[in-house]
């Protein structure tokens, strides 16, 4: 578990200033409302005794009012810096998940459920912020309150400040006391909540297909018994964290009871210091408050901490070199005895795979589902590596080149390519950020979709609504092209881009095709041609190998 929480702070560790802000803030929130009530505390000891506790007596009880207004200030300075301290932070780790999918990911989800993966990018990335707000926060700023309460007390009486500073102390020892306890039940909860995520989010993507099969009764059903799950988790880590409250509780009256047994055991000479005692260990009381539960964010952080490194510590499929080559200057393709399988207990998907793809070719591959043409489209962008053989860009072994300077000059139209529910635009800048007005309509207008794209009353800001909803099959398609021209690289692999089109869209699209694509590499993947995409070489995969070449 600390090994989990060291790591996370780890993480944050570009938001240090922020943090410690925060912190520093809290702690002096905390000892605004302990001079506030040891000042209070004085001057009732003095009114009560008629006796002056220290000189200056009732100048000190002037400065109830200037405290007493700077300790709402303090507490929403407190509140505003701690929480937006949290949340760059977790906007960093966002990133840096995010960023570590990508690199283990390439060819899409696969290994995992869509509903959990989304459950550790937002919510269990959510629960961390429980480990600063919830436990680090609340601990230094209880830790300062209690080592002030006890140089006040030690200045009056070093007993008094023994009896009422001991129990506080032991207070603070608990979140580490009741971590280890709590850790089972976090595990479960992070847990239970990714599985219920799951049980929503999947049915409701594919919700065509659960209503179709009249499978929505078992969905609800699996729903409510994840919830059901879940709420027995939480019910487990709430009694922890109550638990620790009324640990936290009976501690503060400890302390309490220390200070009038102070009084008691010293009489009236023990009657002033017995008053400030009570009234700093209520002010102790507020600080310490949040302590107990904090072993149950210690908890939920760390098992949150865990499902999150679990995923992002999966093993890439593709690791880049450490030192890469340079990236070469052409884009000539050429593929030696390659040998590739996904796993090791699966047939083998080529068997000594050999092909040329010169600069400016267009080569078409053909074949059956199953075939290797998607395969190879993965090794080509080095979303996958082979087993044997090599891969060659210019003479160069994309082996010693990185994913991204592979990618920079060989880019790809997949038969699903996705459009989000963003504008056109930004839909588009996915493959160049930096690219400008200009060159979007460039784009557009070569994928023959720029007059639609104009005759739109919110132009290049249309939103394209959740998997491009916004438009037809074929618009889609076209944009999707579109995006794909507008990347520089100049080696364009096209995976079934008429997938689901009927012929006459299909036609139509892979006519702009030939001529969008003029003066780049293609390799058009389909399992047949309809005699409108003119490609310079034709291929035909089957037993792993290029079994016939035409053109």
């Amino acid at each position: 578990m600390n090994r989990d929480l060291l790591r996370v702070l780890g993480l944050w560790r570009s938001r240090a200033p922020w943090l410690v802000a925060g912190l520093l803030v809290a702690a002096l929130a905390g000892l605004v409302g302990v001079a506030l009530l040891a000042v209070a505390g004085r001057g009732i000891a003095h009114a009560v005794t008629g006796a002056a506790i220290f000189a200056g007596a009732a100048a000190a009880m002037a400065w109830i009012w200037p405290i007493a207004l700077m300790r709402p200030v303090l507490r929403y300075l407190d509140r505003l810096v701690s929480h937006a301290a949290a949340f760059r932070a977790l906007a960093d780790t966002r990133v840096w998940f995010f960023r570590r999918l990508a690199e283990r990911l390439p060819a899409g989800v696969g290994f995992r459920r869509t509903g959990d993966l989304l459950g550790r990018l937002v919510s269990d990335i959510d629960a961390l912020d429980r480990l600063y707000l919830g436990a680090i926060v609340p601990a230094v700023a209880a830790g300062v309150v209690v080592l002030a309460i006890m140089l006040l007390l030690g200045v009056v009486a070093p007993p008094l400040a023994i009896l009422v500073a001991a129990p506080l102390a032991f207070a603070l020892l608990l979140p580490p006391l009741l971590a280890p306890g709590a850790a089972e039940a976090g595990r479960q909860v992070a847990q239970a909540q990714g599985s219920l995520r799951a049980a929503v989010v999947d049915p409701l993507t594919g919700i065509e297909d659960t209503l179709a099969a009249g499978a929505e009764r078992v969905a609800g059903a699996r729903v409510a018994e994840e919830g059901a799950t879940l709420s027995a988790a939480q019910r487990l880590l709430a009694r922890r964290g109550a638990a620790g409250g009324a640990a936290g509780t009976v501690l503060t009256q400890a302390a309490m009871l220390g200070a009038l047994a102070w009084g008691l055991a010293m009489g009236t000479e023990g009657v002033a210091g017995a008053v400030l005692g009570l009234f700093l260990a209520i002010a102790a009381a507020e600080s310490l408050g949040l302590m107990p539960r904090a072993g149950a964010a210690l908890a939920a952080a760390a098992a949150s901490g865990r499902r999150l490194f679990e995923a992002a510590d999966a093993t890439p499929p593709v690791i880049d070199p450490p030192q890469p080559a340079a990236l070469p200057a052409g884009y000539a393709i050429r593929i030696e005895d390659v040998h590739f399988t996904w796993d090791t207990d699966r047939p083998a998907v080529f068997d000594g795979l050999a092909l040329d793809v010169p600069e400016g070719a267009r080569l078409a591959l053909l074949g059956p589902s199953g075939a290797g043409k998607s395969s190879l489209a993965a090794l080509l962008l080095k979303f996958a590596a082979p087993r044997t053989g090599r891969i060659l860009l210019d003479g160069v072994d994309i082996a010693t080149l990185t994913g991204e300077q592979v990618r920079s000059r060989i880019t790809c139209l997949t038969q699903d390519a996705r459009l989000f529910d963003d504008s056109i635009a930004a839909n588009l800048r996915l493959a160049r950020p930096e690219a400008d007005t200009a060159a979007l309509w460039r784009a557009l207008d070569s994928a023959g979709v720029g007059d639609l794209v104009r005759s739109l009353p919110q132009g290049l800001e249309t939103r394209c609504g959740e998997a491009g909803t916004r438009f037809s099959g074929g618009q889609a398609r076209r944009l999707a092209l579109a995006r794909a021209l507008l990347s520089e690289a100049p080696v364009l692999i096209l995976d079934e881009p008429a997938a689901g089109l009927d012929p006459d869209t299909e036609r139509a699209f892979l006519e702009t095709l030939d001529e969008a694509t003029e003066g780049r590499s293609v390799i058009l993947i389909v399992h047949r041609l309809i005699g409108v995409e003119r490609p310079t070489k034709i291929l035909r995969l089957a037993g792993g190998r290029a079994l016939t070449a035409m053109g």
